[in-house]
C-alpha cells in the first residue's frame, strides 16, 4: 500500500467561466400584451481568463442574460453555468463564483465604504481573517474615503466602491453591467486600469456596454445580441475585419474640380477642392495603386491619412440599426 501523502488533489479549472447552451428566457404576458421572447436559444462560451464584451441594442437581452446568471430571473430553458456550476442544480456556488456591478447604484448612504464591504463580505461568508477590505479600498481609490457616508461620495466614487463590493469574496468571474454609465473621462480611465488588473490577475470579466469604445478598448473578444440571439461572437481583431471598407484621405498639391479618371471604379468624394477621399475596399484593392493612379494623373500629395471601419460600423451593421438585420454570425 502506497504511503499517505499530504499532498492536496489539484482542482481542475474550467476550460470556459461561463457556458450557456440553449438558454430562453420567456415573459409570460401581462394584460393585452403577449409573451416576451427575451432570450432565443443563446449559445455561448466566455473562456476562463478572458475580457469578454457583450453588445447589443436597448431590449436586446443583455439584462435578463445577466440577471439570470446571478440569480435573479429564472430560465426558461437550457443550461447556465458558472465556473462550472449550473445555476438552477447549484445555485449557491454559482453565485459564489460571480461578483455582479450592476447599473443601479444600490447602496445604504450612511454606510461608510469600509462598513459596507465588511458587511458584503459577512453575507459571503467570509472571515474576517481573509477579508480584503483595506486591500479593496486601495484598488479603488477610495482609501482617503474610507470612514465617510456612501452619501457624501461622487458618483465616480460611487461606481467604484460597487466593483470593490462585488469583489469581496474574490470570485472568480466579475460581471460589470454599464459601469462607467454617467462617469467622467478621467475616473472612465481609472475604471478601465483597475478593470485591466484584475483581468491580468486571473479574474474572467464579462463587460457590458453602450461606449463602443470602451469594448473595442479593454476587450479580447466581443459577442454582440440582438433581438435576444446572438449575431457575432468573435475575437476582436477577427470582429473587427468583418466591415471590408477603408478610406484614404489626401491632401493635394492644387485644387481639383473633379475626380481623375484615372480613379473610375473608386468611390471619390471632394470635400475641399485640395482635400480628397478615396472609399476601396481592401479584400479586392491596394492604397498604392490609388496612390499610382494619381501620381499617373500628374496629381501631387502632400499628405495622406487612412481611415478604417471601428466597432460602431459593425455592430450597426449587425444589428441593423438595433431592428433590422438577425442573422446568425459566428466565429470559423
Amino acid at each position: 500500500m502506497a504511503a499517505p501523502t499530504d499532498t492536496p488533489t489539484p482542482v481542475s479549472l474550467p476550460a470556459n467561466a461561463v457556458e450557456l447552451r440553449g438558454l430562453t428566457k420567456i415573459y409570460q404576458p401581462t394584460g393585452k400584451a403577449g409573451p416576451k421572447h427575451a432570450l432565443k436559444g443563446i449559445d455561448l462560451a466566455i473562456p476562463r481568463g478572458s475580457l469578454f464584451g457583450l453588445l447589443g441594442p436597448n431590449g436586446a437581452g443583455k439584462s435578463t442574460m445577466i440577471n439570470i446568471l446571478a440569480g435573479l430571473v429564472n430560465k426558461t430553458g437550457g443550461t447556465a453555468s458558472i465556473w462550472g456550476h449550473e445555476v438552477s442544480e447549484r445555485p449557491r456556488r454559482a453565485r459564489a463564483s460571480i461578483g455582479v456591478v450592476p447599473q443601479e447604484l444600490n447602496m445604504d448612504p450612511f454606510f461608510t465604504p469600509r462598513e459596507m464591504l465588511e458587511l458584503q463580505a459577512g453575507l459571503y461568508g467570509v472571515p474576517k481573517k481573509e477579508r480584503r477590505t483595506e486591500e479593496l479600498l486601495d484598488a479603488v481609490g477610495l482609501s482617503d474615503k474610507a470612514d465617510a457616508h456612501a452619501r457624501s461620495l461622487s458618483g465616480g466614487m460611487k461606481r467604484r466602491l460597487m466593483v470593490a463590493k462585488a469583489m469581496v469574496h474574490t470570485p472568480p468571474v466579475l460581471i460589470l453591467d454599464e459601469p462607467t454609465a454617467g462617469v467622467d473621462v478621467e475616473l472612465r480611465r481609472q475604471l478601465w486600469d483597475y478593470v485591466r488588473t484584475l483581468n491580468k490577475s486571473g479574474t474572467t470579466v464579462l463587460l457590458t456596454t453602450h461606449y463602443l469604445q470602451e469594448a473595442e478598448e479593454l476587450c479580447d473578444t466581443i459577442a454582440i445580441i440582438n433581438h435576444g440571439q446572438v449575431v457575432a461572437c468573435e475575437p476582436k481583431t477577427t470582429l473587427l475585419r468583418r466591415v471590408d471598407n477603408k478610406a484614404l484621405c489626401l491632401t493635394l498639391e492644387r485644387d481639383l474640380s473633379a475626380a481623375p479618371s484615372s480613379l473610375e471604379g473608386y468611390t471619390v468624394e471632394l470635400p475641399e477642392p485640395r482635400r480628397m477621399v478615396v472609399r476601396y475596399q481592401p479584400s479586392r484593392q491596394r492604397a498604392g495603386a490609388i496612390l499610382s493612379a494619381l501620381a499617373a494623373s500628374g496629381i501631387g500629395i502632400i499628405d495622406v491619412t487612412t481611415e478604417e471601419s471601428d466597432l460602431e460600423d459593425i455592430f450597426l451593421q449587425l444589428t441593423g440599426g438595433a431592428h433590422g438585420n438577425t442573422g446568425v454570425i459566428h466565429a470559423a
